[in-house]
């Protein structure tokens, strides 16, 4: 064991590159310098992620000074709408042309305590046992991010936007009211705006998500060129295509909901073995299609059926229930229509979905997403796309130096460290490049009955910093 984060002078440079190509974003490069020392702070705080936090960790004590960095966020000097197309191009930069991009969309909430903060209403809180349903005050966001190439099936997704979609009775001066499906909407346009500038208009793209992004709204709004795999309801009406000999209609004969077609007497089962987080897994699944949903006859779907499994957490064995996804089907050069990419592709992407509940949970839990005190009403959203944009930057960074599953020695005897690296280590291995290569002193400091004889030279209050580094 070595008790040792060595200092990675790559990570910083990683990160300082990313940085550089952001300046004329700001306007002046003052206001530039200002924003890099407030992404460096966020390296440094140790609490709650708030703008007095930020300017504490770079020696900032006087209250004269904060103003500058509130109006970072009020007066849009950081602009989400201009740093995303940025974003993008270097994140597009680790994805070959010749492989389909994979996105994922999902809602998140960011609790709140001040009922006038924009976009604040009342909302079902998660953190609530489903026996106890409860109501907290909260903001909707909608969240695309991007899947990274996979290593020994691992992947990571990167945000790339991070939109409000404030509900009707939410408090509002600035931002409209939108559904989830709609801020979807405007996200795959913009991403297939800026995939033409950037010469790739020709490049499958696959939006993952689950189900409740199975909408109708969102189906007949798909963008040319994009692929939906949503999970969907276990009693989904469905249809065969209408005889194209027969009388002129709509729908088929009706066919099986999807819990009608994960009985495992039913022929047409396939079993097959890949690789997902470094584990290998048997997985059976079945595809059934072309079908047709109600009140979508133009656009036909395949479903996909992956059997339940049992399998082992600890001394417990546990049952994994049968799921079945909605894929658009693809019209090949016969007119036949088939599955958009191979279903394992498919399949594999649907597992990996999870990455965006990861990021949402480090985003929160870790990085103080939504923490920052804003009560105007731009920079009570403008605040929020800040933390997922530096988040962005961080793991691009370690993405630069690391790849996937290249990461640095864990300091630790009691856990030898996982198949990829995590954002916890990342972020203890940016503290170290930038504070310095320091050792923790492991020993216990003796406390002697009477206080008042305590050396305060023994105290070492300094190591509380470095041994930060290591934990």
């Amino acid at each position: 064991m070595n008790p040792i984060i060595a200092q990675n002078h790559d990570l910083l440079t990683a990160l300082f590159s990313l940085l550089h190509a952001y300046s004329a974003t700001f306007g002046q490069y003052r206001v530039f310098e200002r924003a890099c020392s407030l992404v460096l702070a966020e390296l440094f705080v140790f609490g709650r992620h708030t703008i007095t936090r930020l300017a504490l960790a770079q020696g900032i004590t006087q209250a004269s000074l904060l103003s500058p960095f509130y109006r970072l966020f009020s007066q849009k000097r950081f602009c989400e709408e201009e740093v995303a197309p940025i974003l993008l191009e270097q994140t597009l930069a680790h994805i070959p042309s010749d492989t389909p991009i994979v996105i994922a969309c999902d809602g998140t909430q960011t609790p709140r305590t001040g009922k006038h903060i924009e976009g604040v209403g009342w909302g079902r809180n998660p953190r609530n046992p489903a026996f106890m349903v409860g109501i907290h005050l909260t903001q909707r966001w909608l969240h695309m991010g991007m899947l990274l190439p996979p290593d020994n099936g691992f992947t990571r997704l990167i945000p790339l936007r991070f939109l409000p979609a404030f509900t009707e009775k939410s408090k509002r001066q600035v931002y409209e009211a939108r559904k989830e499906w709609e801020v979807t909407v405007e996200c795959l346009h913009w991403l297939h705006t800026q995939l033409v500038q950037l010469g790739r208009e020709s490049q499958q793209v696959l939006l993952v998500a689950d189900g409740a992004f199975d909408t109708l709204n969102l189906w007949k709004n798909l963008p040319n060129g994009v692929n939906l795999l949503v999970r969907t309801a276990k009693n989904r009406v469905l249809y065969h295509l209408p005889d194209p000999n027969g009388r002129k209609k709509k729908y088929g004969e009706r066919a099986k909901t999807p819990q009608q077609m994960w009985d495992k007497t039913l022929p047409d089962w396939v079993s097959t073995e890949m690789t997902i987080r470094g584990k290998s897994r048997q997985l059976r699944y079945r595809v059934e299609g072309p079908v047709i949903r109600e009140r979508m006859a133009d656009k036909p779907l395949f479903v996909i059926v992956i059997g339940g499994e049992r399998y082992t957490k600890g001394t417990t064995t546990k049952h994994r229930e049968p799921v079945a996804y909605l894929v658009n089907a693809v019209q090949d050069e016969t007119g036949a229509w088939i599955l958009p990419m191979t279903v394992e592709s498919l399949i594999f992407w649907a597992w990996q979905r999870w990455e965006i509940e990861v990021c949402h949970r480090e985003l929160k839990t870790t990085f103080g997403l939504g923490d920052k005190q804003c009560w105007h009403p731009e920079a009570a959203v403008a605040s929020v796309q800040w933390s997922a944009w530096v988040y962005a930057l961080m793991v691009l960074a370690g993405y630069q130096t690391w790849g996937l599953c290249d990461a640095p020695e864990v300091p630790t005897g009691w856990w030898r460290g996982g198949g990829r690296w995590s954002f916890n280590t990342l972020w203890q291995s940016f503290r170290a490049a930038l504070w310095g290569k320091y050792q923790f002193r492991p020993h216990r400091l003796r406390i002697p009955r009477d206080l008042t004889k305590f050396p305060p030279d023994k105290v070492g209050l300094n190591n509380s910093a470095y041994s930060a580094t290591n934990g």
